[in-house]
């Protein structure tokens, strides 16, 4: 159960910086913290997301909440962990990170749309690039339109000249991504749930795509969508945890499947850099609610009815 109360303010500490939050994001791995999946300490506060003021320094800036991560770049090493879990996060006033995890608020970005960018940002820059591989003149598919993960998705892949094509069940939210960049969508619901893989393939050519980006964990459709040699990057399971697959397709097709999660900060470097030097959009906020209704956000993060991140400002 999610409730406002009191709790002792951080105090920087060596290699640590205090920041005064403006605002703070929330992510479906808050729901999974709130469900006690992470073994969080009671009484916790969670958040992973955040921008406000570094004490230290008087500079605005954005939280990477992504914690030592190590220096071996191909996977996280054996201290690693997402800010929130295991010690306090962001749903409060201030928040003591590792003073290699701050970075200027990006140029042009309101409080909360800072506050949305670090974990989609990082996490779907290094699916897409550092991962998957992407490169200007291919073609993504991403399962899912409204998230936050695949609002960052099309938006990052189409500012670098990705033909990007989205999945929903829902006509509003394939407009909403066409909006953002998409070249098009398709419905995985109704009378052509068992073909969509196929309507989708038809917008990338009738060949496939050459990297699909599943958040969902629908791994035999998403493979259908494929081209002979394409990618299928995996972040999440938010529809399924498990999937089966048949393996002597997957051979023959030349696949390659890859998981990932979250970055490094060289990743995050990577996002900002990329935003820098193309024209991004901003994270979308699809709504934002007062710190103490944190409750009410995370129900409305869990309807599924959203499109694009939701914030608690501060």
């Amino acid at each position: 159960m999610l409730r406002l109360g009191d709790r002792p303010a951080p105090e920087a500490q060596p290699g640590w910086t205090v920041v005064e939050l403006r605002a703070a994001a929330l992510n479906w791995h808050d729901v999974l913290v709130r469900q006690g999946r992470y073994d969080s300490p009671l009484p916790h506060t969670p958040g992973a997301d955040g921008a406000g003021i570094d004490l230290a320094t008087g500079e605005e800036v954005v939280i990477l909440p992504s914690l030592w991560w190590g220096a071996d770049e191909s996977a996280p090493g054996p201290e690693w962990e997402i800010l929130g879990d295991h010690r306090p996060g962001t749903y409060a006033e201030r928040v003591a990170v590792p003073s290699g995890c701050v970075a200027p608020r990006p140029a042009g970005l309101s409080w909360s749309q800072a506050a949305a960018l670090p974990l989609v940002g990082l996490t779907t820059y290094r699916a897409l690039f550092s991962r998957a591989r992407l490169r200007a003149g291919e073609t993504l598919l991403v399962l899912g339109a409204g998230g936050g993960v695949a609002t960052t998705a099309v938006m990052l892949a189409a500012s670098v000249g990705v033909r990007v094509v989205v999945t929903s069940s829902a006509d509003a939210k394939i407009d909403q991504a066409v909006a953002l960049g998409a070249a098009g969508g398709v419905r995985y619901d109704g009378d052509g749930t068992a073909s969509w893989p196929e309507a989708a393939r038809e917008l990338a050519g009738g060949r496939g795509f050459d990297v699909v980006l599943d958040s969902v964990g629908s791994w035999p459709e998403a493979i259908r969508a494929l081209r002979p040699g394409g990618r299928l990057v995996v972040l999440g399971a938010s529809r399924a945890d498990r999937a089966e697959i048949d393996v002597r397709p997957f051979y023959f097709g030349q696949y390659d499947l890859l998981g990932t999660t979250m970055g490094s900060p060289h990743d995050f470097a990577g996002l900002l850099r990329l935003m820098a030097e193309h024209d991004v959009p901003p994270p979308v906020v699809d709504r934002s609610f007062p710190l103490d209704r944190a409750a009410d956000a995370h129900a409305h993060l869990e309807s599924g009815s959203g499109f694009g991140k939701v914030v608690l400002e501060i």
